[in-house]
């Protein structure tokens, strides 16, 4: 990101038609009607879970608010410091259990780390998420969070590792995240400035949460698209830079986005064929995806293309078209 793509805060993504008052009625009449439910399974284990765990925590929540929000706090650039070793690998080791169907041994190990793990079921949608986060408030809650679609086998990652800073990446990420299932969110808690020197850069550190988690996922062979954002100008006349970082190979989906992308309007630069900018081969999950073999897609997107902008809604669906060929669900 440039710094002349000065932060705004957060705004929510919402589907066209949902707007906040409609959507507090809507949230009433659901909680109406899942409360009772919610009660009742809050002491046995989801449908679908291999174990039950220890915590049972469950929260009916607006998740795309959740998301947003939590991601909004890196706006304060409140003091960040890296997580300890034991802290990070203990984080990464639960993230691996839960992915592969072990909330209580998840839980477990996580716990140690001051971390847990929160089914949240979507006020709007129903569908139900599995939130990884920080057990208490403090620099802990500042390492990151991951989200994961608890209704389907995780088939596919979107990065935000710079909240607030590349604005409206958290928001972007969050839509992506409910609008196709099989996916998992990861998403930085602190301000890229917010540590000495670039402590709290996670896209260039591997000493986070952050890395540790998207590394995990990788050792999956799971594919991921890192969202950045960047300011348009005369050497950067794009709405869109792609590129595989350290990834040497691109992919037919890859090149499929690009196309999409064109399709659609917007000015690609494709990193494995034209001379771009911010093609981030010093990114570090894009050399772990390298070492694990797994597909990295990193994604810069101009002002335009984010938020509010006027070719938003194109890139953010033709990003779900990827996605969607990752989980199997695309028509």
């Amino acid at each position: 990101m440039s710094p002349a793509d000065f932060p705004t805060p957060p705004k929510p993504d919402r589907p066209p038609g949902i707007t906040r008052s409609s959507l507090s009625v809507r949230l009433i009449v659901v909680a109406g009607a899942l409360g009772t439910a919610l009660t009742l399974v809050g002491c046995q284990a989801e449908p679908g879970d291999d174990k039950g765990g220890k915590s049972g925590s469950r929260e009916l929540v607006d998740v795309n608010d959740r998301i947003v929000r939590y991601a909004g706090q890196a706006e304060s650039r409140d003091a960040y410091k890296p997580p300890g070793d034991k802290d990070r690998e203990r984080i990464a080791r639960g993230v691996g259990h839960l992915l592969d169907g072990d909330r209580e041994k998840a839980e477990h190990v996580l716990d140690d780390a001051g971390f847990r793990v929160t089914r949240l079921t979507d006020a709007v949608s129903g569908k139900r998420y599995d939130e990884v986060s920080a057990s208490k408030s403090g620099n802990s809650a500042r390492w990151g969070r991951l989200y994961l679609n608890a209704d389907a086998k995780v088939r596919w990652s979107v990065q935000v590792p710079h909240p607030v800073a590349d604005r409206d990446t958290e928001s972007l990420g969050a839509h992506l995240m409910e609008n196709t299932p099989g996916g998992a969110l990861v998403v930085a808690g602190a301000h890229r400035d917010a540590g000495k020197g670039d402590a709290a850069d996670v896209a260039h550190r591997t000493d986070s949460v952050f890395h540790a988690i998207v590394a995990e996922l990788q050792k999956r062979r799971i594919p991921g698209i890192q969202l950045h954002g960047f300011a348009q100008s005369s050497n950067r006349p794009y709405e869109a830079i792609l590129s595989t970082g350290a990834v040497p190979t691109v992919t037919p989906d890859v090149t499929g986005l690009a196309d999409l992308l064109t399709d659609k309007g917007l000015r690609v630069c494709r990193g494995w064929s034209d001379r771009c900018e911010l093609e981030g081969t010093t990114n570090v999950q894009g050399k772990a995806a390298k070492r694990h073999k797994a597909t990295f897609l990193h994604v810069e997107l101009a002002p335009k293309a984010r938020g509010n902008g006027k070719d938003a809604k194109e890139a953010a669906e033709a990003l779900s078209t990827v996605l969607a060929g990752w989980s199997g669900t695309a028509r």
